[in-house]
């Protein structure tokens, strides 16, 4: 099959031949439709995650999956070929992957697409959505609290802006002027940080003393915790945790994001009523990855998604 890999250590996205894998027990086929770059992509092809996860080259690229059920291994019950289905891709060593023709996925990692959510769309939510839900949970945002949220214009961020203003938050983003603030004004941000200017400055005259929680997802986070109100809530995916807080009395609260299938299925629900948006900024075909990997590292707003075939 056609996919695009890293195959070795370091290696840059390329367009490849790989073997066609086959469902195993418990396992379910997908023939992928679309997927979309995250930033586990780029942490990939730059290395950064060998010390962290086993790899297994080569290593096809892509975290996101959306397709219909193609093979069915022994003993899955609840699907049929031809279901169409999404989520993530996090099968360990890391091998497999959304940027491929097939993936194969245990079952129970599975949510389904539901009538009115195309295929492009679902392949650009799973791990950006999931991350965003994970980390506005973690903070909690009542209705009326000031929150800043740090990375605004990236795939998180910008789902987490329209889930942290559903709650009632008063939601600070930050963003460069230009694409990336038209982008988070319209995603529901009440106010725009200039990422380019005085930060700190800016947040003071909207919230004198300090926002009462921030979600970094860009960024120094000691920077990011000088912002939060005395005792307020600091969450983040990159793992910064109370004991490395020292002096600030923030309660921090690292997480991972939840991959359950149940809450990318509320999300995909949470799409097709019109309440929350995936902005899919640009549609790549697979033979483009490489250029959609160039695109990433230059800044790009909002989601990059991939068509396969």
């Amino acid at each position: 099959m056609r996919a695009v890999i890293s195959a070795e250590l370091g290696a840059a996205a390329k367009l490849a031949e790989v073997p066609t894998p086959s469902a195993g027990p418990g396992e379910v086929r997908v023939k992928v439709a679309a997927s979309s770059l995250n930033g586990f992509d780029a942490a990939v092809i730059s290395g950064y995650l060998a010390a962290l996860i086993e790899h297994r080259f080569p290593v096809v690229l892509g975290r996101d999956f959306a397709g219909a059920v193609d093979q069915l291994g022994d003993g899955v019950d609840g699907f049929a070929v031809g279901d169409a289905v999404f989520g993530v891709v996090l099968t360990f060593p890391l091998h497999a992957g959304g940027f491929g023709e097939y993936v194969v996925v245990p079952a129970a990692s599975l949510a389904r697409v539901p009538d009115g959510l195309d295929l492009t769309t679902a392949g650009a939510l799973g791990l950006a959505g999931a991350a965003a839900a994970t980390v506005v949970d973690a903070i909690a945002p009542q209705p009326g609290e000031i929150v800043l949220i740090a990375g605004a214009t990236g795939g998180v961020g910008s789902i987490a802006v329209q889930l942290a203003a559903a709650r009632g938050a008063v939601v600070l983003a930050t963003a460069e002027p230009g694409a990336g603030t038209q982008l988070v004004r319209r995603l529901g941000a009440h106010y725009v940080i200039d990422r380019t200017g005085d930060i700190i400055g800016q947040v003071a005259a909207i919230a004198p003393g300090g926002v009462k929680a921030a979600v970094h997802l860009a960024g120094d986070p000691f920077a990011l915790a000088e912002l939060i109100a005395p005792g307020g809530r600091f969450t983040t995916l990159l793992g910064v945790g109370q004991d490395q807080m020292g002096v600030h009395d923030v309660v921090a609260l690292p997480v991972n994001a939840d991959l359950a299938p149940a809450g990318l299925e509320d999300l995909a629900a949470q799409v097709v009523a019109g309440r929350v948006e995936v902005p899919v900024q640009r549609i790549y075909h697979l033979e483009e990855v490489p250029q959609a990997f160039a695109d990433f590292a230059a800044g790009s707003v909002g989601k990059l998604a991939v068509r396969i075939g």
